[in-house]
Formats: structure tokens, sequence, C-alpha cells
């Protein structure tokens, strides 16, 4: 039995479906390109999901449309929780959900399968955009980070002592590095009317900002005592009161501080170590270690601090400086204050700018030029042979 030839009309009538049906796909493919060209036209966030939210209502001529993190609406929306609202998750590349894109049902209709598809195409596009604008917002506000910080250690070098004073006679040098971009660790001079000079290293618990900010303030009241001419081992006590009177958070901050008051005239010494690493004191060919009198600065009430006297004789060498210099590793092995001292020993220079050049370079070397773990400061000062 022969089959029965196809009606002209009914060939006619299906062609002409399937070409309807194409059209709707080029214009469907059309829509979700132009869709897709505005949702990434921007990486503001705010912008993106209003772009995404607009399209929904101006497109769609939905009633509202809403994203639910960070929490934005455009047109009309039902209350919440927005029951028989279709949801339609907003993902990252990795399929992690970052916010859901809720739409209002047309009125008194359900989505059209061309409104679903469509929809779902723009969630596609609208999550990959979502997660652009979210790295575009942390590289910015990082951006900014960078320049506050940047900023930051340029005032705080600005703190620093910018020339040395000069003593005939005498030669003194600092350094400071921080092993962020600022740190916690001080060191100054000051000048007193009698032509003595009061000097001071210091080190504040921690890294970082923070240290940064109680090392300034520290700053403020060092200079503020020291030029107010009080013996030594007071101003060491004043300064530990104030900042254990300063609360809970600026103690867990305590301050570790060797001081040195220097009378050029009689040449003589006197220092006071707050809890600090001790200080080297090179003269007539032998070593003494200067160790501390009391604990930190700011960590226990009512600390009462002692001095010690030294002469200075020709030829003779101090050094002062903070933990960062004898914990250098090299792997497990650390540098270490024994090896601190007998690198100052070796350096045999009329300038201590030299001295400090010869010990960042030993520890340098020592490590590899590996990036450093902690701030590194130092003071040295020498008098000179006749």
């Amino acid at each position: 039995m022969s089959a029965s030839p196809t009606h002209p009309a009914t060939t006619q009538a299906v062609t002409q479906i399937e070409i309807v049906d194409l059209q709707q796909q080029v214009a469907r493919l059309q829509a979700l390109l132009e869709t897709s060209r505005q949702v990434h036209a921007t990486v503001e966030l705010d912008t993106l999901l209003n772009t995404v939210m607009r399209i929904v209502v101006r497109e769609l001529e939905l009633p509202g449309a809403l994203i639910t993190e960070p929490r934005m609406m455009y047109g009309a929306m039902p209350a919440e929780p927005w029951a028989g609202c279709p949801r339609f998750p907003l993902q990252n590349k990795d399929g992690r959900l970052l916010a859901e894109l809720v739409v209002a049902p047309p009125v008194g209709r359900e989505l059209s399968i061309y409104e679903q598809d469509f929809l779902e195409g723009l969630a596609l596009q609208a999550g990959v955009a979502l997660e652009n604008a979210r790295y575009h917002e942390r590289n910015l506000e990082w951006t900014r980070v960078q320049r506050d910080l940047e900023a930051a250690r340029l005032i705080q070098r600005s703190l620093l002592p910018q020339a040395m004073p000069h003593i005939p006679g005498y030669s003194i040098a600092i350094r400071s590095t921080a092993c962020y971009e600022v740190g916690g660790d001080y060191v100054d001079i000051v000048e007193l009317k009698d032509g003595s000079k009061i000097m001071a290293v210091a080190d504040v618990a921690g890294k970082g900002l923070a240290s940064a900010i109680v090392a300034t303030s520290f700053r403020s009241a060092f200079r503020a005592m020291a030029t107010s001419d009080v013996p030594l081992a007071e101003l060491a006590g004043r300064l530990s009161e104030q900042h254990y009177a300063e609360g809970v958070e600026a103690r867990r901050r305590y301050v570790t501080a060797i001081f040195l008051r220097l009378d050029p005239k009689t040449h003589t010494l006197e220092v006071v170590n707050a809890g600090h690493n001790p200080g080297f004191l090179l003269r007539d060919g032998k070593a003494q270690w200067i160790v501390a009198s009391g604990t930190p600065i700011g960590l226990v009430p009512g600390m009462q601090y002692s001095s010690e006297q030294f002469a200075f004789p020709e030829g003779s060498r101090l050094l002062f400086y903070t933990d960062g210099l004898t914990e250098v590793f090299l792997g497990n092995e650390e540098f270490g204050a024994d090896r601190l001292l007998k690198a100052f020993q070796g350096c045999n220079f009329e300038e201590s700018a030299a001295i400090l050049d010869r010990l960042w370079q030993e520890l340098h070397d020592f490590c590899g030029g590996a990036h450093q773990e902690d701030d590194m400061t130092a003071l040295a000062l020498l008098r000179a042979h006749s």
C-alpha cells in the first residue's frame, strides 16, 4: 500500500512554523546578546545590579525585581518572603552562589518559557558580572589601603630625626627599616639646653599599623617629657605610668625601650633599660652589656627604674638596637645577640653610619637576603680618638 502524498498546504504551514520558531530563536539570541552587553558594560556594583533589574522590568514588562545581596529593588515587589516569586541564582564561575534574582511574576499568569529562558540567561551573565564587580571593588579598596599605608610610611619616616646632631669628637647614626609599610620601632634624639642629648630606641609589641600608631603616641609623650629635663629614670617611670593608664589595648602594645643621656662636656653616659634588648658598650678593649633594670613601658603600674652611669672615653662605641637585628634567621638558626656583638666589635670605623652599614650587610649575608620578619632599628654612637 503506497503512502499518502503530503498536501502542499500542510508542507507550507510546517515551513512557516519553522521559520517563525527560527525567527523567535534569533530574536531571543539577539536579546540575550544585548542583555549581556549591558550587564558587562560596567564594573560598578550598584550600576550593574540596577541594570539587571531594569532589564527585567522594562524588557519583560514584569512588575518588579530584587537582588538579595546586596539588597536592592526595582519596581514593585510583594512583601518578603516574596511567596510565589520566581528566583534565579547568580553564581560565580565556580558555581558558588553570590546572590539571587527574585522577580515579581506577571499579573494573572506564570512566566512563559521564553521569559524563563531569558531570565536564566540573564542570571548567568549577571553572576559572572557580579563576581567581576566585587573583584573590582576589592581592588579599589586594596589600592586605597595601599595609598594610605604609603602615606603613613612617609609620615612615620618624617618623624625620625632627619639630621644627626653635631657633637665635636662624636659620631651618631640611626637606621630603621620596617618589615611592613609601617612598624612599631622608634628611635629619637632630643637636644637639651645644657648641650646634653637624650636618645631612645624603642620597640612596640607587635607589628604593623596598630604598633605604628602606638609608636607615634609614644614619640609625642617621650618628646614632651624629655624636653622638661627630668632625671632619666623618672622619665621612664612617667612614660610607663602614662602608657599603662591609656587602657587595656595600650597595655597589650607595651613598649620595650632603652634611654641614653649623653653629656659631651664630661663624656659620660646615663642609661636606663626598660625591658629592652641589652645595649652594647665597647670601651678600653672590653665589651659590656647594659641590661634591663625594669619591665617594659606600660606593662605594670607603679614601675620604678634605675639608671647606670658610664664614662665614655676616646675610642668608645655604643650600640642600641631592637630585636629585629637579633631575630634574623637562616633556616632555624638565629643570628642572635652574641653574633651581633661580635659583628659590632669587628666594625672598626670612624663613622657610626659605616658601622650600621656593615651590620645591615652582615644581617643580609647571614639570611641570604630573605625578607625580614620584624622591624629593624639601631642607634650607634662612637667617640673618636683625638
